[in-house]
């Protein structure tokens, strides 16, 4: 059996976060806790959102302090904002991080036995769906907008938890480009990656299914074309393209599952504070290389997606040429190849290979891994 939750309704194309106070208003909400954070405040982007709610007399309180990878206390702090506001339902404007705390706040508000955040973790029993959550992305990457996962940082263990709940996902998904526009090209870069790495982990999950192949090998299509160019300018047509891609892969793989990229980027951001999307980055084309012998054949339609003229080579070849795709792409958009250019210290590789395997998305990948296997791709990663 598969099952498949996505957002109850979506907007695409620049522009469109005009539907917001439509939606508002269709849907009888009163009042929004605003989250977001103070960059997306300070550089202008908030407001392109606060001057909807306020021409349309949407009443809001904001929720600004949270931090690039959200804590247990930035949640709980979410909380305690939303208690205090009266508000019935929220606005995520922001990444990943931004919406995941989102998430976590509208889960437990309605699930107060969750109130230690830390029970969420892996697959929680909650009984109630989240407070109504209207998502704005202002990264081309995350899909935290249409997935059912979050993912919240316990500072005193130094480590990710991932939790997976149907019942978190955001109702309403506005995927507006020109949000995105003020976005520095690493951060463009990065999230651009980690897109790519849900793709390809998505596409080749021990859960993949024909309608999340479909959506996957269409996201690995579109943002191989327009990652380098949204990167070098920002032009609104590769912005867009994007944004459309990132959303595409979370609808693949938010249903279906990732794999051991994921389970050691977690890690890297829990331990070093590393961003996600540069530690998937520098991680996937090393994981495919190890994930080779059993995903030959999808390697092969990787290469053709991401533009590769595989004509007259052998399938063995085919697939390396998709490794070499990825590793190449990230290249171009300037993302570290070693662990050591992110100054992790060798002799923490083994705390983070521990994590690793005990990481939720590691049932995922295609290919069984152990503890030794994981901290020998951390060595080649070093």
């Amino acid at each position: 059996m598969n099952r498949y939750i996505l957002n109850e309704t979506s907007y695409f194309g620049a522009g469109c976060r005009s539907e917001l106070a439509t939606e508002i208003k269709n849907r009888g909400y009163k009042k929004a806790l605003l989250v977001s954070d103070k960059i997306l405040s300070e550089c202008g982007v908030l407001d392109k959102v606060k001057d909807i709610l306020n021409k349309s007399g949407i009443l809001y309180d904001e929720f600004l302090e949270i931090k690039q990878n959200p804590t247990i206390r930035n949640c709980k702090d979410g909380l305690e904002a939303f208690n205090k506001s009266g508000a019935d339902f929220i606005i995520a404007v922001g990444g990943g991080s931004v919406i995941d705390t989102a998430k976590a706040i509208g889960i437990v508000k309605n699930n107060p036995s969750f109130s230690d955040i830390k029970s969420l973790e892996g697959v929680a029993n909650t009984t109630k769906k989240s407070v109504p959550i209207i998502a704005l992305p202002t990264t081309c990457g995350t899909a935290a907008e249409v997935t059912i996962n979050y993912v919240i940082t316990v500072e005193e263990e130094n480590r990710k938890i991932v939790c997976v709940d149907p019942k978190d996902i955001p109702l309403v998904a506005i995927v507006d480009a020109e949000l995105m526009l003020t976005m520095p090209a690493r951060t463009i870069a990065s999230t651009g990656m980690d897109a790519l790495t849900h793709a390809i982990e998505g596409y080749i999950t021990k859960g993949a299914h024909v309608i999340s192949d479909m959506f996957e090998v269409k996201a690995i299509e579109l943002i191989s074309k327009h990652l380098r160019g949204a990167v070098k300018d920002k032009n609104i047509v590769d912005m867009e393209g994007m944004s459309i891609g990132q959303y595409i892969a979370g609808m693949g793989f938010s249903n279906v599952g990732l794999g051991i990229v994921h389970s050691m980027a977690h890690p890297l951001g829990g331990v070093y504070d590393i961003p996600h999307g540069v530690a998937n980055a520098l991680l996937l084309p090393i994981v495919m290389e190890y994930n080779m012998p059993v995903c030959i054949e999808k390697y092969v339609n990787i290469a053709k997606a991401m533009g590769v003229d595989i004509t007259n080579m052998p399938k063995e070849a085919a697939a390396k040429a998709a490794i070499d795709a990825v590793r190449q792409l990230a290249i171009d958009v300037n993302i570290p190849q070693r662990l050591r250019e992110l100054n992790i210290p060798r002799e923490g590789l083994p705390r983070l290979a521990k994590d690793a395997l005990a990481d939720v998305c590691t049932g995922g990948n295609p290919r069984e891994v152990t503890y030794e296997d994981i901290l020998k791709l951390y060595e080649i990663a070093y």
